[in-house]
C-alpha cells in the first residue's frame, strides 16, 4: 500500500460562500447525479447499514464454535460458508463491515484534525518562516516513509491492538491533511474578507476558524472520503499482520490471513472478506470521485450541461 504523493482535488481559484446551506445542497444534488459518485454512495450506505446494523443482520454469533460444520462451502445454512472453526463467514463479514468502518473514520478523524490544524497554522504564518518550516518539514520526513512501513513502526513502539491500530494510521495520514490544508489556506488568505477582519483587529484564531476554514473545506472533504479508503486497506493490512484486531474479534483484514492456510480447500474463507475490502474501498474512491467533480467550480458548468 502506498500514499498518493498527489490528488486530483478541487480548484477554488473561483471562490464560492461555502458556508451557506444552499452550496451543500447544491453540491449534493450534483453528487447524487454523478453516475460514479451515486454508486459509491450507495456501497457506503450499504457498509453503514452492516456496519450499524450487523448484530440484527448476522444469522449466527460470529465467534460461535462448531466443529461439526468445520470448512463447511456456502449453503442456504450458512451463505458464505464456515472456517477451520465451524464459524459462520457471513456473520463474521458482518460484524467485520463495524470494524473497519470505525477504524476508517476515527483514524480519519484524527488524521484530519491534527493536519488540517497544522495546515492552517502553516499556510496562514508563512509570513513567520520559521513557523512554516518546522511545520512542513515535520510533514515531509513522515510522508516520505511508505504509510504501511510507517504504521508498523509505530505500532511496534505503541504496542499491537486496535486502537494503537488507529493511531497509528491517524498519524500516517497527518501530512496529507496538513498539505491540502496549507494550499487551501493559501489560496484564500489573501481574500478582501480576510484581509477586512485583520484590518478590523480580529484575533488570528478567529480569522482562522470563521473565515478561512470554512472555505478550505471543500478538499479536505474530498481527500476524508479518499483517506477512508486508504485507512480500511491499512486496518486490513495490519490485521492481516497480527497487529491490528486480536483474535477472536472478526476483521476482514485477520479473516484473509486465517484464510490463506486454506485457501486452494476453502476459498471462500479468504473470497468474502477481501470482496468486502475491495467494494469498500471503491466505494470510497467512487465518493471520492464524486465529491471532486460536485466540489470543483470548473465542473460546475460541464456537470449542468449534462443534465446532471
Amino acid at each position: 500500500m502506498t500514499t498518493p504523493a498527489s490528488l486530483d482535488l478541487p480548484d477554488l481559484s473561483n471562490k464560492q460562500d461555502i458556508k451557506s446551506a444552499g452550496f451543500w445542497q447544491t453540491t449534493l444534488r450534483r453528487l447524487l447525479k454523478h453516475p460514479v459518485g451515486r454508486i459509491g454512495a450507495i456501497i457506503i450506505l450499504i457498509l453503514v447499514i452492516m456496519a450499524a446494523f450487523g448484530p440484527l443482520l448476522s444469522p449466527y454469533d460470529p465467534n460461535a464454535i462448531d466443529f461439526d460444520n468445520r470448512f463447511s462451502p456456502p449453503t442456504l445454512a450458512h451463505p458464505f460458508g464456515t472456517d477451520d472453526f465451524g464459524r459462520d463467514t457471513i456473520s463474521r463479514v458482518l460484524y467485520g463491515a463495524r470494524i473497519s468502518l470505525m477504524v476508517g473514520v476515527i483514524a480519519v478523524s484524527i488524521a484530519g484534525t491534527l493536519g488540517a490544524s497544522l495546515g492552517l497554522i502553516a499556510g496562514y504564518y508563512t509570513s513567520r518562516r520559521w513557523v512554516d518550516e518546522a511545520i512542513m518539514r515535520a510533514m515531509d520526513i513522515l510522508f516520505a516513509f511508505p504509510a504501511i512501513l510507517l504504521a508498523i513502526a509505530i505500532l511496534a513502539a505503541l504496542g499491537k491492538g486496535i486502537a494503537n491500530a488507529m493511531i497509528a494510521i491517524g498519524l500516517v495520514y497527518t501530512p496529507i491533511f496538513a498539505r491540502i490544508a496549507r494550499g487551501a489556506v493559501l489560496s484564500v488568505r489573501s481574500e478582501e474578507y480576510v484581509m477586512a477582519a485583520q484590518a478590523l483587529g480580529t484575533r488570528n484564531s478567529a480569522i482562522l476558524l470563521r473565515h478561512i476554514l470554512p472555505n478550505s473545506l471543500a478538499p479536505l472533504i474530498v481527500e476524508t472520503s479518499l483517506s477512508l479508503a486508504f485507512a480500511i486497506l491499512a486496518e486490513a493490512a495490519l490485521s492481516f499482520f497480527g497487529l491490528g484486531t486480536q483474535p477472536p474479534d472478526p476483521s476482514w483484514g485477520r479473516m484473509l490471513s486465517e484464510g490463506r492456510a486454506y485457501f486452494q480447500q476453502s476459498i471462500w474463507m479468504a473470497l468474502f472478506p477481501g470482496l468486502a475490502i475491495m467494494f469498500s474501498v471503491m466505494g470510497f474512491n467512487f465518493l471520492g470521485d464524486g465529491l471532486r467533480d460536485a466540489l470543483d467550480p470548473k465542473m460546475k458548468h460541464m456537470l449542468e450541461k449534462q443534465g446532471r
